[in-house]
């Protein structure tokens, strides 16, 4: 099977990129961090760029493309730590009215776990007894459940959940590599030194493997393949970035660095829509 992007899926990643450069860039990332509430002009932005509605159909007014492209868009949100119920309110295009033009912001009860409920203007699933939980994430508000629920997307919803956790891994890596290469240690770059030499390749190694699992489980579908991927792409995400912190050294340690932010978004997103004891479980069950 051919996993190489198309040129008009090289096209809507570079264009993604672009867009998220331009309106959420670090210092928009740190403003959000010390207002904690959601940039509704930026969520109305999205929608018009067919974030949301990317796999509406084009006669409901969608852009009629398909998971793997919605793979590489919340790969590239990822990269950015772009906070917001994303996946719920993609989910929610053409279901609830607003939803895929960014008018509506849609949060689900998921897992025990309900994202930015304060913000939303839409819940789906039973948040009547939602209570606000500390979260470790301060660009991701949470409220806890007592019920349990799962909705009919959960599986897609884990799959782009695990995309946004391997642009996030990229991210880290890029961030460690950068560093290594600038930052000098007994009058050489560390970059130089085997230990932080293996650091880094381990970094790409998970990345790798988290993201071609991703893209396989976009284009198969298959609910087996999204919980491995899902595993994989957590993993990713949190291993890498407390190796990137280890590269940074005390200074990564520091809230003026944005490492700990991609570490705290990791834990998160792994507890949201298929926490790894259920993947574990879905997978165990296949083997």
């Amino acid at each position: 099977m051919d996993f190489r992007l198309t040129e008009d899926q090289r096209a809507l990643r570079k264009g993604v990129r672009e867009l998220l450069a331009r309106r959420f860039d670090r210092e928009a990332l740190r403003a959000a961090v010390d207002s904690g509430g959601l940039d509704r002009e930026l969520w109305r932005e999205l929608g018009a760029a067919g974030f949301f509605a990317l796999r509406l159909p084009e006669e409901e007014g969608g852009v009629g493309l398909g998971l793997p492209e919605a793979v590489l868009v919340f790969e590239e949100a990822g990269r950015v730590l772009l906070p917001g119920p994303l996946v719920a309110t993609h989910l929610a295009a053409g279901v609830v009215p607003g939803a895929a033009e960014g008018e509506a912001v849609v949060t689900a009860a998921d897992g025990g776990l309900v994202p930015w409920l304060d913000e939303a203007d839409v819940v789906r699933g039973d948040a009547e007894d939602a209570v606000p939980v500390r979260s470790v994430d301060p660009l991701t508000p949470l409220h806890r459940v007592r019920e349990v629920t799962s909705t009919d997307d959960r599986l897609v919803a884990a799959l782009l959940t695990a995309a946004e956790q391997v642009g996030s891994a990229g991210r880290t890596t890029d961030a460690a590599v950068s560093h290594a290469r600038e930052r000098e240690q007994f009058g050489q770059v560390i970059g130089g030194f085997q230990a932080v030499k293996h650091l880094c390749a381990g970094m790409l190694v998970r990345t790798e493997l988290a993201r071609a699992a991703v893209w396989a489980a976009a284009v198969t579908g298959d609910p087996v393949e999204i919980a491995g991927a899902k595993l994989l792409a957590d993993g990713a995400a949190t291993g890498n970035a407390r190796d990137c912190l280890q590269v940074h050294g005390g200074m990564g340690f520091t809230w003026e660095a944005d490492v700990h932010l991609h570490l705290k978004r990791a834990w998160v997103r792994a507890q949201l829509w298929l926490p790894a004891a259920r993947a574990e479980e879905v997978v165990a069950a296949h083997l």
